[in-house]
């Protein structure tokens, strides 16, 4: 470790460092090198030193960066380090050179983190650390840290180690700083003060829900569980339990919950008696951010925070963000506002007061430094992938079509009662079309009506959701529905697929029966694909399935897999699994995977069997870039070949297909209390 004692002494030296990485076949370059100019005072820190060696190794395919040379400037900076060396490892020593009268010494990279780190005072340190769960090692090597006047956010592709950082980061999972290692060590000023929101968290509450409903033994049958008022007032009880303000109850917290800014900040004051299970992928979303700012937490780590908002909630949490983060940049060390860390899958809706970068790419750190750098390493690699992306989309699509072209041939060749590939006898997947099971539109139109919807109402107590709802699903015409949060866009799918009892109270369609006169729910979902949040959650409690059989579950209309499989099934499983980039995990299980892969997972379950629905709840939440793009090229590709129609739930105005030249636009509180557009 490089003796501190005179380090005041370097502070203003002008330094030239260079990043040296081993030769590699790349192709382009055997050896690489990146030359710039630094101060060498307080603002020199380990990231950015390390984000400009991430930036070489990226450049070189991969190879690690083995040093850094200080061109050190003046002789007083250079006799700082005269003498030094006994206190290095034997490896990272400065053998001493003489060019062009300079001083130029050589300095491992990990040694140099240890100096720069040791010069400043960092709220959070990961140097030489591991992550891991109980079962194995996530991250192998990471060091990192966090000072009092940086915004970071960490990005990175799905499974790329960004979710288990943050985990790790908020206590769910164990940073161990590795054995043996010298310097190697883990602190953190916030202790357990830390709240975390995401997605993740959003599906386990909603879990712990269903786990606790006891519907079965309530008067009326139905129990609302835990309301978002008392969720809510359960951090603040929380926070005064710690602060031993042992007199204020839970109860009288609750009662007064609406006086708290956060909650009107959030806009949940108007949902605050609703079940938690009862609530839309949005407001669940809202009731643990505000449950979060309302905490007392010292560390708000908000993964994917604006997935699942309106655009006028993410307006606010926008403004919220930079307000709290912007002080941070003012301030390292007021404590009345909380510290924020930001995830994200992808880099976009970055709020502007984000001043750091870190991200991960196949469990390490694959970037390190400030904002500016990361988006000038982003526009590089734009002008590296725009090249191919014609040829990758054309390969991809091609794979897709060869898939569905596959499934159309194991098909039986009657047409009637039809049996995607070789599926079970007692599961119907397709009938064709036929006045007994489809209501024909008028001759003129030549229309197939698959969901017709008549004076729909649906509603709990005095709140209406969907208000003298008309509306109709021809087949082959693609739907595009949208909405602010709460509008009811979960409860009108949910209509469709049979998740809503409400829909036996009223006049509702699906090819051609009117529910609740005799068809069964399995009848129904054996023609329908469908992608929710409620599916998610619900996969979510047989998690220990293989990813192969959740993507044969998707023939079987089945959460998790109960009956044995045909290897036709497997076999067209095994290749939409590669389609997917899981080749060679099958045997992972569901609960291995992130969220975000998840997700993708659940949409090509969904469009398996090429259903002649596929019922699509905004389907791209916590997808990265890479993801995202394949699934919206699947879903536009799908959609041209005829044999599926899409209805299609997203906030995200770029996740708009083309194919989707209806929009059915629902305004909640106004009457009528929903537009249907053609375009």
């Amino acid at each position: 470790m490089v003796d501190t004692t005179d380090s005041k002494s370097v502070a203003g030296n002008r330094v030239r460092v260079q990043v040296s990485l081993p030769a590699k076949q790349t192709g382009c370059h055997h050896n690489a090198a990146y030359l710039f100019n630094e101060d060498l005072n307080s603002e020199v820190s380990a990231e950015l030193l390390r984000g400009k060696a991430s930036r070489m190794r990226a450049a070189t395919n991969g190879g690690g960066a083995t040093g850094i040379h200080m061109d050190v400037y003046d002789q007083s900076a250079s006799s700082l380090f005269a003498g030094k060396t006994n206190s290095l490892p034997s490896q990272c020593a400065f053998p001493s050179q003489c060019r062009k009268r300079r001083a130029l010494h050589y300095l491992n990279i990990r040694t140099l983190f240890c100096y720069t780190a040791r010069m400043q005072n960092p709220l959070i340190t990961l140097q030489n650390c591991r992550i891991e769960d109980s079962q194995r090692t996530i991250i192998q090597n990471i060091f990192w840290s966090m000072q009092g006047n940086h915004v970071w956010l960490a990005t990175g592709a799905n499974g790329s180690g960004k979710d288990a950082f943050l985990s790790a980061l908020a206590g769910n999972l164990c940073i161990v700083p590795n054995e043996n290692v010298h310097g190697a060590q883990y602190s953190s000023a916030f202790g357990d003060s830390v709240e975390f929101v995401s997605l993740e968290r959003a599906a386990l509450l909603i879990q712990e829900e269903r786990k606790n409903d006891e519907s079965d033994y309530v008067k009326g049958g139905v129990d609302i569980g835990r309301t978002g008022r008392v969720f809510i007032a359960e951090a603040v009880a929380g926070q005064n339990a710690s602060r031993q303000k042992t007199r204020t109850t839970l109860y009288e917290i609750a009662q007064r919950i609406e006086s708290f800014p956060e909650i009107k900040l959030c806009g949940v004051e108007n949902i605050l008696d609703r079940g938690l299970k009862y609530m839309s992928t949005g407001e669940i979303r809202r009731t643990l951010l505000a449950r979060a700012l309302v905490s007392g937490k010292k560390l708000l780590i908000l993964s994917d925070p604006f997935a699942g908002l309106d655009s006028e909630s993410r307006t606010l949490l926008q403004i919220f963000f930079n307000t709290i983060a912007t002080r941070q940049l003012v301030s390292s060390t007021s404590e009345q506002f909380p510290r924020i860390i930001l995830g994200m899958e992808r880099y976009c809706e970055i709020p502007d007061a984000v001043s750091h970068v870190l991200e991960f790419c196949e469990s390490t750190v694959s970037f390190c430094g400030t904002r500016n750098e990361y988006e000038t390493l982003l526009a590089e690699r734009t002008l590296c992938t725009s090249a191919t992306h014609n040829a990758d989309k054309a390969a991809f699509v091609q794979h897709i079509n060869d898939l569905q072209y596959a499934a159309q041939l194991a098909r039986p060749a009657d047409g009637t009662n039809r049996r995607h590939i070789a599926g079970n006898a007692a599961t119907p997947v397709r009938q064709k079309t036929s006045s007994k099971n489809r209501t024909q539109a008028p001759a003129a139109s030549n229309k197939i009506a698959l969901v017709e919807m008549h004076n729909v109402n649906v509603g709990w107590g005095e709140s209406r959701v969907l208000v003298n709802l008309n509306w109709n699903l021809y087949e082959g015409e693609h739907w595009l529905i949208r909405g602010p949060n709460g509008s009811g866009k979960t409860t009108f799918l949910e209509l469709i697929t049979g998740d809503n009892m409400q829909v036996y109270c009223n006049d509702v369609r699906v090819f051609g029966k009117r529910r609740g006169t005799g068809e069964t729910i399995w009848d129904i979902k054996a023609q329908l694909g469908i992608v929710s949040y409620r599916l998610h959650v619900e996969y979510r409690m047989v998690a220990s399935t293989c990813l192969l059989n959740v993507l044969v579950s998707g023939f079987k209309d089945s959460i998790g897999l109960y009956e044995k499989a045909t290897d036709t099934e497997i076999t067209a499983a095994r290749k939409w699994l590669a389609l997917g980039g899981f080749s060679g995990r099958e045997s992972e299980p569901f609960s291995s995977i992130s969220y975000g892969e998840q997700r993708a997972l659940l949409i090509l379950r969904a469009v398996v069997k090429s259903p002649l629905i596929l019922v699509l709840g905004e389907p791209c939440h916590a997808l990265d870039e890479n993801y995202r793009q394949k699934i919206l090229d699947l879903l536009e590709t799908i959609a041209e070949s005829g044999t599926t129609t899409l209805l299609h739930v997203t906030h995200e105005a770029d996740e708009a297909l083309s194919c989707e030249k209806h929009i059915l636009e629902l305004h909640p509180d106004k009457t009528p209390m929903y537009k249907i557009i053609t375009r």
